[in-house]
């Protein structure tokens, strides 16, 4: 094998493959939650893959997000500029739930006394105003050291200026305390808004040793097994890093598995035309929406993790994903007033949904598709994990249909109409909320579930189009088949934008591109293929808070492109708010510089690894009674197995087509093509309805 990608879900570890013919092999396993290297290896044993023969390793997991969300990383200690001690624990003033009597500000990771002051101070300039002491540094490193502290976290005022001082305590505490984890907010960001980098380097801190021993424990797995490439991480922002750079900055890897699969989303609609796309993942756990615009996937510039109204602000870039907590093992309940809820918690992999039959008591979404004939009892995981009907149906029965006077049938329903109602409102989410007309796009479902939600949920949208791509289930781990090496830098530097100097923007450019190529030199290694650079500039009209990165034509900026760059600026206010004000003053906030390297390989707009034993005409399989929404009820419809279909091979609904990982639904008067390049491509009925 050349690559290999493995995304670790909050159910099942997907891998997939891919040889030096570019043929893709694909392994679903149940999640192992008390060691997760274990269940990679249960894969990589199962696909019999040679380690030895395999040149790089591909991962995206959940480790840093759940140390974060279940609060299980290690004592952790913040040191700050003498007098901001209490910046981290106030945070911001706004309140998330204005009208929630009973709201509760999120814990920080690192209590109060545990945030200690280091006398120094640098301006906003990056002027030294009071040298640091370095003595009474010392003295206090080591207090912290016999308390027992394993993890430091350092953001003293305005380091991103001047990083002189954090250097120099960095040296101090590798000295005094060398077994101690120290995350240094200069080289996580450099921006200002005190609070957000505080908090994203105290993150980084408290996950750093628990994210670093599990690559170190998996690293020498592999190793173990003949493994002598190389292991790539996938972070946030949408490209992968090596192993030592996960280890330094693990808080970059937060939604790394979520991410990949709105990369490969990007790239499998772009290959087949379609510029404009929503990406859509449904798992076990949660479903996921992005925004896919040009062929690009939009980025945010920070993000909360847990929640804006109980999680910690992060303030590095990231793919711009809503997540809902409806998967296909979000349990259905009922509320103390007798409504019907489902999720957002999961009965996970273990013990998993009813039918699952590993002890599972409680209703999911998966047991009701089954119920509704959406799944098939034997077909599952490609007939290696059989479903228990019976199972769940007496779920559904004594939880929901029995208290609520409901027959199965109506119990099962309404579970499916709450959870597509739920993952409706996160399509709409990041279209209809920023402006978008989703019939303007198309749908891309992946995920287990997603091929299985995707037609009604486009109907609802009046999405036109619906692409499935290959191997579904495991698309998130495809999806890091095609990640690039990245790194993304952000330099606050406030300036008037009507005088600024063009030397100074032009310089600070310069040195961040020349940085990132340096470090992308290192881990390129033997790859040949040519460095990718975007520059972009944060601004703002005068008085505002927040601020629009302008992409730069190149990576220059001169006077001449002064006026060029505040007319983009106004057209994209425009854009994102209703609204512009082209005579107000500008702003610069900071610069922003992405530099990336292609990963030979893994292009979705080949037909590499498409197996299909059909042709023409494709008689169905069998045919069961499936339920295929209100309006037309329970139909009996052929079931298809996606590797009979052919490209080109066209087909009308209703049909459901499986396949080893997942499952599509085509409802009544839609039609499925199969793409040349293997994925299916659903037309919606124009004009139908949910």
């Amino acid at each position: 094998m050349e690559r290999l990608g493995v995304d670790i879900g909050g159910t099942f570890t997907d891998l997939v493959a891919q040889d030096e013919n570019g043929q893709l092999h694909t392994t679903k396993v149940l999640t192992t939650p008390e060691d997760h290297a274990e269940g990679i290896m249960t894969a990589i044993a199962k696909a019999g893959i040679d380690l030895g023969k395999t040149e790089l390793f591909l991962h995206g997991s959940t480790i840093a997000i759940n140390t974060v969300v279940e609060r299980k990383g290690v004592k952790t200690a913040l040191l700050t500029t003498r007098g901001f001690r209490d910046v981290y624990e106030i945070g911001r003033s706004n309140r998330p739930e204005a009208y929630n009597l009973f709201f509760e500000r999120p814990r920080p990771l690192v209590p109060r006394s545990s945030c200690r002051e280091i006398t120094e101070r640098i301006t906003a300039r990056g002027e030294v105003h009071t040298p640091l002491e370095a003595e009474t540094a010392a003295a206090l490193v080591a207090e912290l050291k016999n308390a027992g502290v394993e993890s430091i976290a350092v953001c003293l005022l305005h380091s991103y200026a001047n990083p002189e001082h954090e250097v120099a305590l960095g040296q101090i505490i590798g000295s005094v305390h060398p077994k101690a984890y120290v995350s240094l907010s200069h080289r996580i960001l450099r921006e200002y808004r005190e609070y957000e980098r505080a908090s994203t380097t105290v993150v980084n801190a408290y996950v750093g040793p628990v994210v670093a021993r599990y690559l170190a424990s998996l690293q020498t797995r592999l190793r173990a097994k003949g493994f002598e490439g190389e292991v790539l991480v996938m972070q946030s922002g949408g490209g992968v890093m090596s192993l030592t750079a996960a280890m330094q900055a693990p808080v970059r890897t937060m939604e790394s598995g979520p991410v990949a699969g709105v990369m490969g989303a990007a790239s499998v609609a772009g290959a087949l035309g379609y510029r404009n796309a929503i990406a859509f993942d449904m798992g076990g756990t949660t479903a996921k929406a992005s925004m896919i615009k040009d062929g690009a996937a939009e980025i945010a510039g920070s993000y909360y993790i847990g929640g804006y109204s109980t999680g910690h602000p992060v303030m590095l870039p990231v793919i711009d994903i809503v997540e809902v907590g409806s998967g296909g093992g979000s349990i259905a309940w009922l509320d103390s007033a007798g409504g019907m809820k489902v999720g957002p918690v999961s009965a996970g992999a273990v013990p998993g949904p009813a039918s699952y039959g590993r002890g599972g008591a409680e209703p999911t979404v998966t047991d009701a598709n089954l119920l509704l004939g959406l799944l098939g009892e034997k077909s599952f995981l490609g007939g290696e994990m059989p479903l228990d009907g019976r199972a769940a149906e007496s779920a559904v029965q004594s939880r929901i249909a029995h208290p609520l006077g409901l027959t199965l049938n109506q119990a099962a329903t309404g579970i499916i109409r709450i959870v597509n109602a739920h993952m409706a409102l996160a399509l709409r989410a990041v279209s209809v909320e920023r402006g978008e007309d989703p019939r303007d796009f198309a749908l891309v479902a992946f995920g287990g579930a997603g091929p299985l939600h995707a037609s009604t949920l486009a109907r609802e949208l009046g999405i036109p189009v619906v692409v499935i791509p290959r191997i579904p289930g495991q698309f998130s781990a495809r999806g890091m088949l095609v990640c690039p090496l990245r790194r993304d830098y952000v330099q606050t530097l406030l300036r008037d934008f009507g005088i600024v100097n063009p030397p100074e923007v032009a310089a600070t450019l310069r040195g961040l591109i020349q940085e990132g190529l340096a470090i992308l030199a290192r881990e390129r290694r033997s790859r040949n293929s040519p460095p990718q650079v975007e520059c972009a500039l944060d601004l703002r009209y005068r008085g505002q808070e927040h601020s629009i990165a302008v992409p730069l034509v190149g990576q220059q900026f001169t006077a001449r492109d002064r006026l060029a760059v505040s007319n983009r600026f106004h057209e994209l206010h425009m854009s994102l708010y209703g609204h512009a004000a082209a005579t107000e003053p500008l702003e610069m906030v900071g610069v922003r510089v992405t530099v990336q390297v292609p990963v030979a390989g893994g292009d979705f707009g080949d037909s590499a690894g498409v197996v299909a034993k059909g042709g023409g005409l494709v008689e169905p399989h069998g045919r069961r009674q499936a339920y295929m929404g209100e309006r037309y009820g329970f139909i009996k419809t052929p079931l298809y197995h996606r590797s009979d279909l052919a490209p080109r091979t066209s087909l009308p609904g209703p049909a459901i087509i499986e396949e080893a990982a997942s499952t599509t639904v085509v409802l009544p008067g839609d039609r499925v093509t199969v793409a040349p390049t293997g994925e299916l491509i659903v037309r919606i009925a124009e004009g139908e309805k949910a």
